[in-house]
């Protein structure tokens, strides 16, 4: 063979390399079938977002064409900023992998310190949101303020996870914005660790927590009234918890001023647990995953595992998250900043 020969026929065989992965992804079925994708988890085993997560990848597979094994791979760490990065930037770009993140991880890059995170979120491409979250404040029951109007004159220490993390910012927002007196103490790895610090002794309760993690996960703390929910941090209340009169974080605000802020913070509850898949994944994949991700909130097989679970299904598609994503990065500085003052006061 010539050298011009062997020449043409290495570049024909670098098109073919290049071509293939092109050609399967604008056809999902042959990019998806018989292959693992893996589903990154950005929090520790056995929390909510850990439920919701594999509870989502025992069924998502079978709606998406080519019915891919999906594998859960838990990756903790930063308030799920870890995983965040490992997707934006370390993952592959071609629909193998997507993830599971907290909602502060869109926030953090908006509100956080900067330097500490490696993605941008809105590049992210949104699938959806495995449910639109109510947040509570909720104490022991032997904790020296049992309403939230005593948090205002009596200290009670909260469990929170990483700065970052819904536990240690919501907290650190009432205290700056409403006059609380929370003591925070961070760094506990993941939402089972706070509880269990509650249970010892070690803190009075936590702020931010979602509701749905509270009843599902210590459904026995609430029914036998180990633990009292005094304040939801939504725009609207859950229906439970309105019946059972706890008050809204509305109720406390004082001005306008107040509220663009608190609004700031309650707009990650809209996508309490959102799915992501990497920048760059070509849009008939994207299309694939996020029609995949609805299918599934509906799937009957995972509403009934969801139910037996006490999970919450008030579901978001992946268009009404990118979307919302983009207003929230459109919030005029002077809110963003006094948000982020109040966050960095803890």
């Amino acid at each position: 063979m010539t050298h011009a020969a062997a020449t043409r026929l290495a570049a024909v065989s670098l098109l073919a390399l290049i071509a293939t992965p092109v050609a399967a992804q604008s056809d999902p079925a042959s990019f998806y079938k018989g292959r693992n994708v893996d589903l990154i988890i950005g929090a520790a085993p056995g929390g909510g977002h850990d439920i919701y997560a594999r509870s989502i990848a025992h069924y998502i597979g079978k709606h998406i064409p080519g019915n891919p094994n999906i594998v859960p791979k838990n990756m903790p760490g930063a308030g799920s900023n870890k995983a965040a990065a490992f997707i934006y930037n370390v993952a592959p770009k071609d629909g193998s992998v997507f993830g599971a993140i907290f909602p502060g991880a869109i926030m953090d890059p908006l509100t956080g310190d900067k330097t500490q995170v490696q993605h941008d979120p809105q590049k992210f491409n949104y699938l959806g949101t495995a449910n639109k979250e109510v947040r509570v404040c909720a104490v022991w029951h032997t904790a020296p303020a049992q309403t939230f109007k005593e948090v205002f004159t009596k200290e009670t220490i909260l469990a929170a996870s990483a700065e970052g993390g819904a536990t240690a910012d919501y907290a650190a927002v009432l205290d700056a914005v409403l006059g609380t007196k929370f003591k925070v103490v961070k760094g506990y790895p993941g939402t089972r660790d706070m509880t269990l610090a509650i249970e010892r002794g070690e803190a009075h309760g936590l702020c931010g927590y979602a509701w749905t993690s509270l009843k599902t996960q210590n459904a026995e703390w609430v029914r036998d009234k180990k633990i009292k929910v005094i304040l939801q941090t939504a725009f609207e209340g859950d229906p439970e918890l309105n019946q059972m009169g706890v008050p809204l974080v509305w109720d406390f605000v004082k001005n306008d001023d107040d509220k663009k802020v608190i609004e700031l913070l309650l707009a990650q509850q809209v996508f309490g647990r959102p799915y992501v898949a990497p920048p760059g994944v070509p849009e008939p994949i994207v299309k694939t995953l996020r029609t995949a991700f609805t299918a599934t909130m509906k799937d009957p097989d995972y509403m009934a595992e969801a139910k037996k679970l006490g999970l919450d299904t008030d579901a978001g598609t992946g268009e009404e998250v990118q979307e919302l994503v983009k207003k929230v990065y459109a919030t005029p500085p002077a809110v963003v900043q006094r948000l982020v003052k109040a966050t960095s006061t803890k």
